[in-house]
This record gives C-alpha cells, sequence and structure tokens, in this order.
C-alpha cells in the first residue's frame, strides 16, 4: 500500500518542489544525480509515488522502477565511459537507509578503483554448512506463494 509522504524530499524532487539535476524522468519514475556521489554519475532513482521500502512497493511498481533503473544504467556507463556499474539498494534503517523513500543508487565504475562487492560492505561470516538448509528452510516458508 503507497504511504503518505509528510515531509519527503525524494517526493519533493520529483514533484520539482527541489532542484535536482534530472537525468530521466518517465510517468512513474524520476532519476536525478545523487549530491553526495561515489563517482560522477552517481545517480538515483525513484518511484514518483512514495512508497518507504521494497516490502511496501506493489509488484508493478517494481517493475517500473526497475526498468528505469536499466534504462539509466545503460545510460550512465555509455555517457561517463564507465567500465562497470554498481546498482545499490537498501531498505530500514538496520541496512543503512537514510531516506526513507524506496530508491535505488546507480554508480559508474572504472577499471582502476578497487572493486568494492558485498564483501566490501559486510564481513564474511563463517556458517556451518549443516546450518545451510535450516535457513534455506526458514526463507522458503516465507516466500509468498501468489
Amino acid at each position: 500500500m503507497e504511504k503518505h509522504a509528510v515531509e519527503c524530499i525524494f517526493c519533493d524532487i520529483t514533484k520539482g518542489k527541489i532542484h535536482s539535476y534530472k537525468i530521466y524522468e518517465n510517468s512513474h519514475t524520476f532519476a536525478f544525480l545523487d549530491i553526495n556521489p561515489r563517482n560522477p554519475g552517481h545517480a538515483l532513482v525513484v518511484p514518483k509515488k512514495h512508497y518507504e521500502t521494497i516490502f511496501d512497493i506493489p509488484e508493478k511498481d517494481v517493475c517500473n522502477l526497475f526498468k528505469s533503473v536499466k534504462k539509466v544504467s545503460a545510460a550512465i556507463k555509455k555517457g561517463m565511459k564507465a567500465d562497470g556499474i554498481s546498482i545499490a539498494q537498501s531498505n530500514e534503517t538496520a541496512a543503512g537507509q537514510e531516506i526513507h523513500h524506496i530508491h535505488v543508487h546507480v554508480i559508474p565504475r572504472f577499471s582502476p578503483e578497487d572493486p568494492v562487492s558485498i564483501e566490501g560492505m559486510l564481513p564474511l561470516k563463517l556458517i556451518k554448512k549443516r546450518e545451510f538448509p535450516k535457513i534455506a528452510a526458514r526463507i522458503r516458508k516465507n516466500v509468498p506463494r501468489k
């Protein structure tokens, strides 16, 4: 269900109330340069409707969001002559989400940089092999069936 944002910087950006460096827009999404970029060309892609996290956004809007992420990723890679693209999306405070409007970071990457992978974000956790089936079962029983 869509939640109404009383004050949301990303909602204000998509409505033109706050200036941004827009790079793409369609009827569902808006993409603009991050003002605290990790690299030149680092952009954010957001739905125009306010949803806080991946858990709140309807599937059809997730599809629209990631179609735009794909277009923006290709444009950034070509426009910035990047060697690769990192895509990041965090949900809830524990995961590092600071703006509570779902957004996807599209970050151009260049070969001379040290690649920051998932291992660079979190240290490896050594989990015993006998725990994997239990973990998988816990997750499987919570996957929606429809």
